[in-house]
């Protein structure tokens, strides 16, 4: 479902200081499999999880997603590809703190268009699966961090995406957040979704329903 053929990202911050983010990557994820991208900070993994996303072009080689390569699309279609596709859950949530919960989930429906009352069903059902609903006219920035990321993966989920990316997803919960978090990944992972997690955190390292835990450090696959 998923390949990285020979993946290569370079940052040049000037002609004499490059920095070599990934050294030739290549890995295949398949449909419905959940990946532990397991690395220190800086080691590469968020790099990988933005050129999963589309969110930054490869340097060298390609991202191929159901038969797409998505790193040769021109930016208005991959774009759209990205909304149809990718459920993005971030590590600081990038939710707009002054709107709504309702406001922030139903971001993504907006390029759309939708009707309204298929805008209202969507929302009510997202809200509803991650316990969010009683704050849904509650603005966001008065939310605590577990509420917060609620809202970031009903964000995430409003478009029912076939690949889920979260990079740190529990750089910021407790360890009671960060397992309900888990929980979350169980439930979505046994409607056949591809889960990428980016993450240092041990508690994803020994879980049972985890299908492989790829090593980075240094921009390699180790």
């Amino acid at each position: 479902m998923i390949k990285l053929h020979n993946l290569t990202k370079i940052y040049e911050l000037n002609k004499n200081n490059k920095v070599v983010a990934l050294d030739n990557i290549n890995l295949e994820f398949q449909q419905g499999e959940l990946i532990i991208l397991k690395g220190a900070s800086g080691s590469g993994k968020s790099t990988i999880l933005s050129l999963l996303a589309g969110l930054s072009k490869p340097t060298n080689g390609e991202v191929i997603i159901q038969d797409q390569r998505i790193s040769k699309l021109p930016d208005d279609f991959l774009a759209l590809f990205r909304r149809e596709n990718i459920g993005f859950i971030f590590q600081k949530y990038n939710l707009i703190p002054t709107m709504s919960v309702w406001e922030n989930i139903a971001l993504p429906l907006i390029p759309t268009n939708p009707d309204e009352t298929i805008l209202k069903e969507k929302l009510s059902k997202v809200m509803q699966q991650f316990n969010i609903s009683h704050k849904e006219n509650s603005i966001v920035k008065n939310l605590s961090g577990g509420e917060q990321q609620r809202v970031a993966i009903a964000r995430a989920m409003i478009n029912n995406p076939n690949i889920i990316i979260a990079d740190e997803p529990t750089a910021n919960l407790d360890e009671k957040l960060s397992l309900h978090f888990i929980q979350i990944l169980k439930q979505l992972k046994s409607s056949n979704k591809t889960i990428i997690v980016a993450t240092h955190d041990p508690l994803f390292f020994d879980l049972d329903f985890v299908d492989k835990i790829i090593n980075i450090h240094n921009g390699r696959v180790q």
